[in-house]
């Protein structure tokens, strides 16, 4: 399932296979909430922008159009015409989001949509319900995420349950493969790490979930709000204490320099909205640094956003015609600058990668770490 093939310090150069395919790791998953990538962005343009798996949203898929609709037809795979790996989330993020709205309880939460107001009802077998009706190759566990920073004996008590619950996501995950009419039997689980920004429950809570029958392993609840120091100082005291021979999955991180420098603390698995959500509003990344596309210096670039940028956008236009789009109100602006954005991060992987396997990856992370987030000097 998993294996690493290089290593560089605590950098993994590493392969993923799953029903779906071979994901080739270090990897950023690109987010398609429901279904598709805000912006316009189908899975045919996944495809051609280098993307390796596709993650969706258990949440908001529930709500619309509903698990057991997707399930009818044929599993989201299906549904969205994506063919290749896909992972889901277990809802729990956008759950406790939604802070004056929820009940937590032993059983589970209770709480309002977010769309219409009426009561729902989310617990461990729920969510990996509704994940087994998606079908995605590997479901995540229900978990609770909390504010940081929270207070050290909630956390505590959090984590406890957060364990518990995990124990019941993997039986009711053993009891929906086995059903003849599962959408995807093979369909893998992810326990996640909780404990807030307490070096010591992270690293306790790490060390009772390492021994579960888990397919990978996440740490979750971090860039929330925490400096980036702290993140950092987290993934190195769980890192440690996690499988060598499972993934690890940083959970809604981050920017690429986040992401190379979580690489070089062994983590192998990202997503994050960030470069979409940034692109829809004009940010874009580059080898030098970020622009502002929509600031008035663009209003006669013939450039492309980079010249070292072969994405649909930089193969055939100019930043001045993107410039153009985006003042106008036009879709298209969103669309390109998406497609650009993503390209960026699949590409970045890919050198991340190749750097692994020339032995090179220190000198990769000397020269971009912190560069790539900065505004460009052009």
């Amino acid at each position: 399932m998993f294996e690493v093939i290089k290593q560089e310090g605590h950098a993994r150069r590493g392969v993923f296979t799953c029903p779906h395919g071979t994901v080739q790791t270090p990897v950023f998953m690109n987010v398609g909430t429901q279904g598709a990538i805000k912006g316009g962005v189908d899975a045919n343009d996944l495809n051609e922008i280098g993307c390796q798996v596709e993650l969706s949203n258990t949440y908001h898929l529930h709500l619309r159009p509903g698990d057991n609709v997707v399930k009818q037809l044929g599993g989201l795979h299906k549904f969205m015409k994506w063919d290749g790996p896909m992972l889901t989330d277990s809802g729990g993020f956008q759950v406790f989001s939604l802070a004056s709205l929820r009940k937590i309880k032993e059983e589970g939460v209770t709480f309002a949509s977010h769309l219409d107001g009426h009561k729902i009802f989310m617990g461990p077998e729920e969510s990996m319900q509704i994940q087994s009706n998606l079908g995605s190759d590997i479901a995540m566990a229900f978990d609770e995420c909390v504010e940081n920073p929270s207070p050290y004996d909630y956390v505590k008590k959090s984590c406890e349950r957060t364990t518990r619950w995990l124990e019941r996501c993997i039986a009711e995950h053993q009891r929906l493969n086995a059903l003849p009419d599962c959408v995807n039997p093979e369909q893998m689980l992810f326990g996640i790490n909780q404990g807030g920004t307490y070096k010591d429950l992270r690293v306790w809570h790490m060390k009772r979930i390492a021994d579960l029958p888990c397919d990978g392993f996440a740490i979750g609840g971090l860039a929330v709000g925490e400096p980036t120091q702290t993140m950092y100082d987290i993934i190195d005291a769980v890192e440690p204490h996690m499988p060598q021979d499972k993934p690890r999955y940083l959970m809604g991180v981050g920017t690429p320099s986040n992401i190379i420098e979580a690489v070089a603390r062994g983590v192998d698995f990202f997503d994050c909205v960030m470069p979409a959500r940034n692109a829809r509003h004009g940010k874009l990344y580059t080898w030098k640094g970020t622009i502002n596309i929509k600031n008035e210096k663009h209003k006669l670039d013939t450039r492309p956003i980079d010249a070292d940028c072969d994405c649909p956008f930089c193969r055939s236009y100019t930043r001045a015609y993107l410039r153009h789009l985006f003042i106008s109100g036009e879709m298209l602006a969103m669309r390109m600058a998406v497609l650009h954005n993503l390209h960026f991060y699949n590409e970045l992987m890919a050198r991340i990668r190749t750097a692994l396997d020339e032995g090179t990856f220190e000198e990769f992370r000397q020269t971009y770490s912190g560069v790539l987030d900065r505004p460009a000097q052009e």
